[in-house]
């Protein structure tokens, strides 16, 4: 059998990585009090590069744990759950102006986005070890932040505030806590290999991505991590109508 044990006990490097992750969450949130949305942006895009590392530093070197994965879920909680919802409330849901109907509501969304992401969170405990590991069950919540963080960067770096800035945050947030907790399939890219041929096209797309994160980063972000969690939807309808035609022929 090639079922890998989790050793009991605590790793330093790994956990390291873990911890990096959850200072940056906890940086969001500071950095969003006092205003900086930019740098609060930037602070969850970090703490997803320590969160995508600890994971893979455990692996290679051997130390994963039981330990490691309960701390790097409630760091995760933090950083993808709290943080970005509070970002987005500080930004936009909670000032709209009196008078507004999101004055009652803005907060709700925001609570909504932080108990998907502790409900996609424990789900994907509990499923560890026997899921596909080609494809998520469910938005995955660094993506749902990535998303709401994304369009608040975008959305401060032009200019807008009340309700021009509240509905489209609102509806990403509401979107992302909707999509975390649901059985669509997203793509994990866990199995690419980059020593493959691949097509001339997407060395070309690949170039143009770079060069939008080059000129304008918030705008190549906001897009990116949308386009990431509308595929989810797009992608199932694809493969519905795909059943239905075999099932006609």
């Amino acid at each position: 059998m090639n079922k890998r044990v989790r050793r009991r006990g605590i790793f330093l490097l790994p956990n390291l990585f873990t911890t990096g992750c959850l200072f940056f969450g906890f940086m969001a949130v500071i950095s969003a009090i006092d205003g900086e949305f930019g740098r609060a942006a930037v602070a969850v895009l970090v703490a997803m590069v320590f969160d995508g590392l600890d994971g893979r530093v455990a692996r290679l070197t051997g130390t994963q744990s039981d330990f490691g994965v309960q701390y790097d879920s409630l760091a995760d909680m933090v950083s993808f759950g709290l943080a970005p919802a509070a970002v987005a409330f500080l930004w936009a849901l909670g000032n709209t102006g009196a008078g507004t109907p999101w004055d009652n509501v803005g907060w709700l969304v925001a609570f909504l986005f932080v108990a998907g992401a502790a409900l996609r969170l424990a789900r994907f405990n509990t499923q560890s070890g026997v899921d596909d590991k080609r494809h998520f069950q469910g938005l995955p919540s660094p993506a749902a932040a990535g998303a709401v963080v994304g369009l608040v960067w975008f959305g401060d770096r032009i200019g807008l505030t009340g309700l021009e800035a509240a509905i489209p945050v609102g509806v990403v947030v509401l979107l992302g806590a909707v999509l975390m907790v649901s059985n669509v399939r997203y793509e994990s890219f866990k199995e690419l290999d980059f020593r493959y041929r691949v097509r001339f096209t997407s060395v070309v797309g690949l170039v143009l991505a770079m060069a939008l994160v080059a000129v304008h980063p918030p705008t190549a972000i906001c897009l990116g991590f949308l386009i990431y969690m509308f595929s989810g939807p797009v992608l199932t309808v694809l493969r519905l109508r795909r059943r239905r035609r075999h099932r006609r022929a």
